[in-house]
């Protein structure tokens, strides 16, 4: 899923209505999603699949490609899990809605949540997406098959990620810098090193 997840929430200093707060979390969903790669290129050419030599270099190749396909990937990994609740519509409609309110309330908020006037802190929030989700698995009972899809599209990105070479693959800087793969020069001069890795 996105680096957005990792990093502390930004939040404005005018409160907002709820509504507006998930109008907002939508609109950075749908520029997150806007970063997908366009498929063409992701499955490539025969010619752009090869053994890696070694296993660093399966690594290293694992590591460029997961940077520049994160929302390919992201969507793959989805889209097993929901075909593996296909079988089970009501499970499939219950833990996509818990799924998307993750997306919405966690991921993708950037802005304080206000219910009824009053602040609803991150803690909170978490508390209660957790509790829903144990909900919706403990009604539905899809867990096996669930962790089964969950699987297999981590499989198919991480086969995908050895076997994709990312030579002609250009991360712009910001997205290179947020993922690891290079430091920055205000990191460089005080200490760190900018690395390029081999591609």
């Amino acid at each position: 899923m996105p680096s957005t997840a990792a990093s502390a929430p930004a939040y404005t200093t005018i409160p907002i209505s709820g509504i507006d707060v998930v109008s907002r979390s939508t609109q950075n969903l749908s520029a997150s999603l806007s970063r997908c790669r366009p498929w063409p290129e992701f499955l490539a050419t025969i010619s752009a699949l090869d053994f890696p030599p070694s296993l660093s270099a399966a690594s290293v190749r694992l590591r460029c490609n997961a940077a520049y396909f994160s929302v390919n990937y992201a969507i793959i990994v989805t889209a097993c899990a929901a075909a593996s609740l296909i079988s089970t519509p009501i499970a499939l409609l219950l833990i996509g809605s818990v799924f998307f309110l993750w997306l919405i309330l966690h991921f993708f908020r950037e802005d304080p949540l206000l219910i009824w006037g009053r602040h609803v802190s991150d803690w909170a929030v978490i508390c209660g997406l957790v509790v829903l989700s144990a909900v919706a698995l403990w009604l539905t009972g899809p867990l096996n098959s669930l962790s089964i899809g969950i699987i297999v599209g981590l499989l198919i990105s991480a086969v995908h990620g050895a076997l994709r070479n990312p030579e002609g693959l250009f991360l712009d800087e910001n997205d290179a810098v947020s993922s690891g793969l290079i430091v920055s020069q205000s990191t460089a001069r005080s200490g760190g090193v900018a690395i390029n890795p081999p591609l």
